[in-house]
């Protein structure tokens, strides 16, 4: 949507009113950042930037950009990769970083009501001073990811074995809607403790992976869970990704398990596949029994037991996990991949077709995967290293990205917080139905069509 010069002025001072002058902007300089991410996604010009704080701020630019038909992008810390905060037809980007209050730690209903700048980092470093004895999951991204944007787009992590995905772990939103409206959803809209979704019509869901087409999120409960004394991690490692699928059953069916994940990172090791389950307890001899049910485990999966050397245990036992250091594999800082749920089954099928896939445009294949909700959803991913100062190079790694998409879903998986070429590729395998009734929704929630517009978007 291109606007003129006397109305981008105009709009300018207007977004001064609301935020104050050091609080948005056009220069070239300040926007260039948003016009890209970490990822492959080709750049996009962006209009304006703007930093609220305060619900209110973000209703009257939401309003604002009602009145002028501006497109509007809402962002956390723009760390998806895919391209979601990168305006495709200009407007307004709102950088939400600077709403980062945590207004209030439930010890008793276990839940952290925040608002949506908050990070993974600053929310860690609040509980483990204030209150040691509860934590929060944590995805595998830097610790300046904010965990609303995270848990919007069905992020995972260190929790989400024993617990799901971090979507599932949300209690509460508070939503500016394309209207400007300001919507509480779960229990807060009923009750003052952000406690749960139910038992009213959960409408939670439609904010989830829906990429800021359907509103602002700008407050999120989340749950805590109580934290053991003890972490340790069991290293397995199987030659054959078909004997994958059995050894995480055996091990989800004991209920020992923390966090599973498993990787293929032939950068450091071929031809092995490396399982890491994860292990809490508050005693010396509680771990030790779990390790040792594990590596029992591990063997009757027909696999083996990596002993860690003492040099490389905090190595593994980071978070987030150690394979994000596979970003480094080649010169030039770029780093994308296809996230994916698939069922377990499926695992073997996309390990070995998406290493091809790697290994078709020059690249060494890794991969990355965690176990969600006690086996009932694998989230798997193959990642795509790339010098950004070649363009080639990048080309090499979008074209991984599209065939790998097509793999996803050929073998019953479903592409995880997709970019505009996979959100395609996946509406084309919709239920009409569900396309029709998601398109009602969406224009009846904002029939300006402002709300990241081009993103799933429905003929």
């Amino acid at each position: 949507m291109e606007l003129s010069i006397t109305n981008k002025d105009g709009i300018l001072k207007k977004l001064e009113k609301i935020v104050g002058q050091d609080y948005v902007s056009n220069k070239p300089e300040d926007l260039f950042i948003y016009s890209q991410d970490s990822g492959a996604s080709l750049p996009r010009p962006v209009d304006y930037v703007v930093m609220p704080i305060t619900v209110e701020e973000v209703q009257k630019i939401v309003l604002l950009a009602n009145e002028d038909k501006i497109p509007i992008v809402p962002m956390g810390a723009g760390m998806t990769l895919s391209g979601l905060t990168i305006p495709i037809k200009g407007g307004i980007v709102v950088d939400m970083k600077r709403m980062d209050q945590i207004l209030e730690i439930n010890e008793m209903s276990r839940y952290a009501l925040i608002e949506a700048g908050v990070t993974t980092g600053s929310l860690t470093a609040y509980l483990e001073k204030h209150h040691p004895d509860l934590q929060v999951s944590i995805p595998d991204a830097p610790p300046s990811v904010t965990i609303t944007g995270n848990a919007l787009i069905h992020g995972s992590g260190s929790l989400s074995q024993k617990f799901g995905n971090h979507g599932d772990m949300i209690n509460g939103l508070e939503v500016v809607l394309p209207n400007g409206e300001i919507c509480k959803l779960g229990s807060c809209c009923v009750s003052d403790y952000w406690f749960t979704r139910g038992p009213i019509p959960d409408l939670i869901g439609l904010f989830i992976s829906s990429f800021g087409t359907l509103g602002i999120a700008t407050k999120l409960s989340i749950k805590l869970y109580p934290k053991d004394a003890m972490r340790e991690v069991v290293v397995g490692i199987f030659r054959d990704p078909k004997m994958i699928p059995d050894a995480i059953s055996k091990i989800t069916h004991t209920d020992i398990a923390e966090d599973i994940v498993f990787a293929v990172w032939e950068g450091l090791v071929k031809g092995y596949i490396f399982l890491a389950t994860y292990i809490t307890g508050n005693s010396k001899e509680e771990i030790k029994s779990k390790i040792k049910m594990l590596k029992r485990l591990y063997r009757k999966a027909k696999g083996g037991y990596m002993k860690i050397p003492a040099e490389l245990r905090d190595f593994f036992l980071e978070k987030p996990i150690f394979i994000s250091t596979a970003a480094d594999d080649r010169k030039g800082g770029g780093f994308e991949y296809v996230g994916s749920f698939m069922p377990l089954e499926k695992i073997p099928d996309a390990i070995e077709k998406a290493s091809v896939i790697s290994r078709k445009y020059g690249i060494s294949p890794s991969q990355v995967s965690r176990v969600i909700g006690k086996g009932h959803n694998v989230m798997f991913a193959a990642s795509f290293s790339f010098n950004r100062a070649d363009p080639n190079d990048m080309e090499n790694a979008r074209n991984a990205l599209h065939e790998t998409n097509k793999m996803v879903l050929d073998v019953g998986g479903i592409i995880w917080k997709s970019e505009l070429a996979g959100q395609k590729l996946i509406v084309e395998k919709m239920d009409p139905n569900y396309k029709k009734l998601f398109k009602a929704i969406r224009d009846a929630l904002d029939p300006n069509g402002i709300m990241n517009p081009g993103n799933w978007e429905i003929s």
